[in-house]
């Protein structure tokens, strides 16, 4: 087989958590445009639908689920979803997620767990939701959108939480790498640095942060969304096939100084 038949991602069908708009929006995009089914399981139904619409029009299947990925319920509807297009769950993207500013000695007890909710909890009930599939598969590949506020931290904004959340999911993800090597399921994140999406994009502007943000960046400007997509369609192909436990940083050089 030739890289770029590895690379493809013709006939695969996988889930996007998160997958309605911002990063997650273009993962799916990413997917489709390499020949994937894409199941959309956003929480938001207007950008949800529009999505999968629009998915659908690049000539694979596409189809909308509304999923709290908090609910473990609602990721095995997503994953029924998938199971129904072609009976398979060949990738599965973690991505749901939030932030939230504060300083860590304002953060109430209800502010932390809703936070660990959406951005831990949720990356486990996903993988945990395809966990079944893949290992009667004898093949699969999670992805979980991690961050380099996993590796750093970030300033002149207080994130303690956020920061927190997702060195734990790079974590879980190297857990999970060890633990369902011998099933054949490969299990990366992703480490996004600051990107023009809904999240950070519009700080860019702010006089007090933009400057800071710019000038820790060696490139000197935020990711665009699709950037990204590289990354995670080259994970969910065989073209990574000896990858899992890695966690790829595109941060536009951020965690190199």
């Amino acid at each position: 087989m030739g890289l770029m038949e590895k690379l493809s991602l013709k006939g695969r069908t996988g889930i996007v958590t998160g997958g309605g708009q911002g990063l997650g929006r273009a993962f799916c995009q990413g997917f489709a445009e390499m020949g994937a089914n894409v199941v959309v399981a956003e929480i938001n139904e207007e950008t949800g639908n529009r999505a999968a619409a629009e998915l659908s029009a690049l000539g694979g299947k596409s189809v909308f689920v509304r999923t709290d990925a908090t609910k473990r319920k609602d990721l095995d509807s997503a994953v029924k979803a998938a199971l129904a297009i072609d009976g398979r769950v060949d990738f599965m993207m973690n991505n749901a997620g939030v932030t939230d500013w504060k300083e860590a000695e304002n953060m109430s007890e209800g502010d932390w767990r809703k936070l660990m909710a959406i951005n831990l909890d949720a990356v486990l009930y996903g993988c945990q939701a395809v966990f079944e599939v893949m290992k009667k598969q004898g093949k699969g590949s999670i992805i979980n959108t991690a961050s380099m506020s996993g590796h750093i931290v970030n300033i002149p904004q207080c994130q303690a939480g956020y920061n927190v959340s997702k060195a734990a999911v790079m974590h879980l993800t190297k857990s999970l790498a060890v633990e369902w090597a011998q099933y054949g399921i490969r299990v990366n994140s992703i480490s996004p640095g600051y990107m023009n999406g809904p999240m950070a994009g519009k700080f860019f502007d702010d006089p007090k942060i933009g400057p800071v943000w710019r000038g820790m960046t060696p490139m000197r400007r935020p990711g665009e969304p699709e950037e990204l997509a590289g990354a995670a369609t080259l994970l969910a192909s065989d073209a990574s096939s000896f990858t899992t436990g890695s966690d790829y940083v595109v941060d536009g050089g951020f965690t190199c100084v």
